[in-house]
């Protein structure tokens, strides 16, 4: 690699994930010579650990759940109707599923990044070594170190999941959102450690392939970012479908029993108590990859657990030097990546102005039925002190829901009462987060609410429910 390697180039791209691969081709594009380094596999997080393989085995726990349910739609397969023991979850054909997609992905991202003039694609490990040169240490055998530098350096590493910080007997391995992916056998019995987006979506997931699952969650709700009606609702949802939540919760070790079965000892309430489970899935947060990224050779300034410090502008503590992505902080979604990376490539490549301020954050928690989000929470905005209108209804009350036989849920949204303008909105309902960007369409519009209360919608859609939830505002 040194020896065919440039040593100078117009910027490097540190990582290939959803902001760094098409920042990467833009730079190209525009005719300049760009490194990108991966130290993984190409596309990051989100096409090989995060959305797109889980989506994939979200979509397959879906099917098990509406085959189960056949006979509430009169619909009969021939197995003895209702019974969980009549569905068969074939976890090695679920996970080659999730591989030949991931695999697609992949390999599209890589022929267009192997095909692209003035891209060169470096399989290594980047550290610095001063403020605008790094080494890179190969992970490709046959390939040599080799010391590039640049003008303009864009760091996406990402992040990783967060280990367990309490004790864990030798011999017992636990599971992150990668590896829990990978099992090929329904667990007997998954103990989730962590009730938040990702937690949750693995947890039903595999109740729905059948194993036993519980939810073990330190604070006195799930999804700590929402408003506790909607994470009360959420838990009742999960609850109905048979997942065990124990909120308020903390776990403090983790033995084996001498049948090879693991004990989890857990604080409730001020007493003790012991859960046994085939499996625990750790699910508590994710840390940045830049512990060997050697940021403190090149001067550049870090937070909390060694998330890149950038500002508005993603711009680092030298100049030159931006970060992208998961590795900066704050939401942690493809889309606001994706995001960074038009902002850079308006700023750096086209002399432009953009910024992060003010932009919107919108997300799915792919639970069943989903959760869309955008916008402030009720408790965000009476915490505001401005005055606002909220209306909640019930999906029960949404007519395409009834007939779909999926009315679980509820939708929410709140309004500045002086502009009438929406600040932000809820949907926990079948396909909510595709209603919720509907909404998010009409704030971007700066509409109304009206203009959605008064709307004629096609009937019978899901879209028509904005007509009453907005009708209910008080």
């Amino acid at each position: 690699m040194a020896h065919t390697v440039p040593s100078k180039f117009h910027s490097i791209v540190i990582g290939s994930g959803q902001g760094g691969t098409p920042l990467t081709q833009a730079i190209a594009a525009a005719g300049h010579k760009v490194a990108l380094v991966e130290s993984s596999h190409i596309g990051g997080c989100c096409i090989n650990e995060g959305c797109t393989p889980t989506k994939t085995m979200v979509a397959s726990a879906r099917v098990a759940y509406l085959a189960r349910r056949a006979a509430d739609y009169g619909v009969h397969t021939g197995s003895s109707t209702g019974a969980e023991a009549s569905v068969k979850v074939d976890m090695k054909r679920v996970r080659e599923r999730k591989r030949n997609i991931v695999n697609s992905f992949r390999g599209g991202s890589e022929g267009r990044l192997e095909k692209a003039e003035n891209v060169t694609l470096l399989r290594g490990k980047a550290a610095f070594t001063g403020p605008k040169t790094l080494k890179v240490t190969p992970t490709e055998a046959g390939s040599e170190l080799a010391s590039i530098e640049a003008d303009h350096i864009f760091i996406n590493v990402g992040c990783h999941p967060a280990p367990l910080t309490i004790p864990v007997a030798d011999g017992i391995t636990v599971l992150d959102s990668t590896s829990v992916m990978e099992l090929d056998t329904v667990p007997e019995h998954l103990v989730v450690l962590g009730g938040g987006y990702v937690g949750l979506e693995f947890a039903q997931m595999f109740k729905r392939f059948g194993a036993r699952v519980t939810v073990v969650q330190r604070a006195k709700q799930l999804l700590g970012r929402e408003d506790e009606d909607v994470a009360d609702a959420v838990r009742s949802i999960l609850e109905e479908d048979g997942l065990d939540v124990m909120l308020g919760t903390t776990a403090q070790r983790i033995d084996k029993e001498p049948d090879g079965r693991l004990k989890i000892a857990v604080a409730q309430s001020g007493q003790t108590k012991t859960i046994a489970a085939s499996h625990v899935l750790a699910a508590a947060g994710r840390l940045p990859n830049t512990s060997d990224l050697g940021l403190e050779e090149a001067g550049i300034k870090t937070f909390g657990a060694g998330f890149v410090l950038a500002d508005q502008k993603l711009r680092t503590s030298i100049e030159g030097v931006y970060a992208m992505g998961d590795v900066k902080g704050g939401p942690a979604f493809t889309h606001i990546s994706y995001d960074d990376f038009r902002i850079l490539k308006t700023n750096v490549l086209e002399n432009g102005d953009a910024s992060i301020a003010g932009r919107q954050v919108p997300y799915t928690v792919f639970i069943d039925p989903q959760l869309g989000r955008i916008g402030v929470t009720e408790t965000e905005a009476r915490g505001s002190e401005q005055s606002i209108l909220v209306s909640k209804m019930p999906m029960s009350w949404a007519a395409r829901a009834l007939e779909m036989d999926e009315s679980r849920g509820l939708m929410k949204v709140i309004v500045n009462k002086e502009s009438e303008k929406i600040l932000g909105c809820a949907i926990l309902g079948i396909e909510g987060g595709e209603v919720m960007s509907m909404i998010q369409i009409a704030m971007q519009a700066g509409m109304s609410y009206r203009q959605l209360r008064d709307g004629v919608f096609a009937h019978p859609g899901l879209a028509e429910s904005l007509n009453n939830l907005f009708g209910y505002l008080e």
